[in-house]
C-alpha cells in the first residue's frame, strides 16, 4: 500500500517533468488525472473479483504490474508514452488497493478489525507524508525518474514478504461476476469524475450526463442480480449512505490543504523549499498519530459514529485556524492547524472505514475497502476541482491573503457540514 500511497512525490516532479517534456504547465495534470481515473474506476469492481477469486492473487498481480509499469513510466520518452504507463500504474494501484483492506483484515483477525483500519490508516497517511519529502532529494540527485523507480524495490519487498503474511484462504466456490454492471461501473465512474474535473465546462455537462445514464444502468442491473458487484438495498441505507457521503465532504475539505496550503507558504519569505515540506507533512503526521488513537478510543470509550463526528468537526476546527493565516502567523500556530486538521482526519477515516466494513459482510471485504478509498478520491477530484476555482475568484476580488482565508473558511464549512450530516444520522438511529 505504501508504494501506491508515495505517488504523492510525483507532485513534486511536476516542474521537472514539464521541463523534461518542454509541456506547457495545463498539460501536467493528464500525468495525475490518468493515474486516478484509471485506480478510481476499477477500484469496486476489483475488490468483488478479489472477494471471489482471493485477495491474495489479486494483490499479488497488482504488484507484479506495478513493478513493470513504474519501471516504463521512468523510461517514457514522451507524454503520450508516460500517460499510457501511467494508466497501467493506475492498474496496479486498483488491484492492491482494493484488496488491501481485506488482507489487513485477514492478518489481524475479525475480531481485531478496528485495529486493522487503524494499522491501515496509518500506512497511507504515512505514505502521504513521505512522499513529498522523499520527491525532493531524489529529484535533486537522480532527476523526475527516480520519484518512480525508488517504489520500485518497495513493491518487490512487498511480494516477497506477502508469501510469509498470514492471508485470507481463497474461495473454494466460484461465484458469478456481473461483467455488464462492472463494464457499466467503469464507465459511470470515469465520466463522473471527468465531469468534475471540466466543471467550467461544456463538456462536463455531457460527462455528467453519460456518467447519470450508465450508473443507472449499473443500478438496474445491479437490482436485478443475484450476486451484485454491491448490493442496491444497502445503498438506500441512511445509515450507510450518510457516512458515505460525509466521508466525500470530509475528504474534500481536508484536500484544499494540499492544493492551497503550499501556495500560500510559498509566499513567506523565510521559509525555505525543506521548510515547506516540513510544515505541510505535520497534517500527515497528525493523521498517522490519531489512527492508532482512534482504533484505541472506539475499542474502549467511544462509539464509531461518535468518533467519525468527532474527526470531522476536527477537520473543521483546524481548517477555520487555517483561515486565519497571515503572512506573520507564527509557524507555531501554522503547524498547530495543519496537525489538528490532519488528526480529525486520521480519526475520522478509521470510524468510516469501521463504519462500511462493519455494514457490509465478511465475504464483501474487497468491495468495502474499496467503496473506503473510492470515497476518498471522489473528496479528492471534487476538492481539486471546487477550491481552486472558488480560490481564482475570491483572490481576484479581494487578494490573494484573503482569498485563501476565504476559501479555507468555505473549506471548514464543508468538513462542518460533513459532521452535522453525521450527528443527524447517528440521532436518527437511536
Amino acid at each position: 500500500m505504501t508504494a501506491t500511497q508515495l505517488d504523492t512525490a510525483v507532485n513534486v516532479a511536476f516542474p521537472a517533468i514539464t521541463r523534461g517534456f518542454e509541456l506547457a504547465v495545463s498539460d501536467i495534470q493528464w500525468v495525475v488525472i490518468c493515474y486516478v481515473l484509471t485506480y478510481a474506476s476499477l477500484l469496486l469492481a476489483l475488490g468483488r473479483i478479489g472477494d471471489i477469486v482471493g485477495h491474495a492473487q489479486i494483490f499479488r498481480i497488482g504488484l507484479v504490474i506495478s513493478v513493470v509499469a513504474l519501471t516504463l513510466v521512468g523510461f517514457s520518452p514522451n507524454l503520450g508514452a508516460m500517460l499510457f504507463f501511467r494508466c497501467l500504474q493506475g492498474i496496479g494501484a486498483a488491484l492492491v488497493l482494493s484488496c488491501s483492506t481485506a488482507l489487513l483484515i485477514g492478518a489481524f483477525g475479525e475480531d481485531q478489525r478496528v485495529r486493522a483500519l487503524s494499522a491501515q490508516t496509518m500506512i497511507l497517511s504515512g505514505g502521504l507524508m513521505l512522499g513529498p519529502l522523499l520527491g525532493g532529494a531524489l529529484i535533486s540527485a537522480w532527476d523526475w525518474p527516480a520519484v518512480f523507480w525508488f517504489r520500485v524495490p518497495v513493491a518487490v519487498a512487498a511480494l516477497a514478504l506477502l508469501r510469509t503474511a498470514p492471508l485470507l484462504p481463497k474461495k473454494v466456490k466460484s461465484e458469478p461476476f456481473d461483467t455488464i454492471g462492472a463494464i457499466a461501473l467503469i464507465i459511470g465512474l470515469v465520466t463522473m469524475l471527468m465531469a468534475i474535473n471540466q466543471l467550467q465546462r461544456l463538456s462536463g455537462l455531457w460527462m455528467g450526463l453519460l456518467s447519470a445514464l450508465a450508473l443507472a444502468t449499473f443500478v438496474f442491473r445491479e437490482s436485478r442480480s443475484a450476486k451484485p458487484i454491491i448490493s442496491v438495498e444497502i445503498l438506500r441505507r441512511a445509515d450507510f449512505a450518510i457516512p458515505n457521503a460525509a466521508s466525500v465532504l470530509a475528504n474534500l475539505a481536508a484536500f484544499s490543504v494540499w492544493l492551497l496550503v503550499p501556495y500560500f507558504l510559498a509566499r513567506v519569505p523565510e521559509y525555505s523549499l525543506t521548510e515547506i515540506g516540513v510544515v505541510m507533512s505535520t497534517a500527515a503526521a497528525g493523521s498517522v498519530i490519531a489512527a492508532p488513537m482512534g482504533g484505541h478510543f472506539v475499542r474502549e470509550y467511544i462509539r464509531t459514529d461518535r468518533l467519525a463526528i468527532v474527526g470531522a468537526a476536527s477537520i473543521g476546527a483546524g481548517l477555520l485556524l487555517l483561515g486565519s493565516w497571515t503572512e506573520s502567523t507564527p509557524t507555531v500556530v501554522r503547524a498547530a492547524g495543519l496537525a489538528i486538521q490532519g488528526i480529525g482526519l486520521g480519526l475520522f477515516q478509521v470510524a468510516y472505514a469501521d463504519i462500511v466494513t462493519r455494514s457490509l459482510s465478511a465475504k464483501d471485504r474487497g468491495v468495502a475497502g474499496s467503496l473506503v478509498l473510492l470515497t476518498r478520491t471522489f473528496g479528492n477530484v471534487t476538492a481539486a476541482s471546487v477550491f481552486l476555482l472558488a480560490f481564482g475568484l475570491l483572490s481576484e476580488r479581494y487578494g490573494f491573503v484573503a482569498g485563501f482565508q476565504k476559501t479555507l473558511q468555505l473549506a471548514a464549512l464543508i468538513a462542518l457540514a460533513a459532521a452535522g450530516l453525521l450527528a443527524f444520522s447517528s440521532r436518527s438511529d437511536q
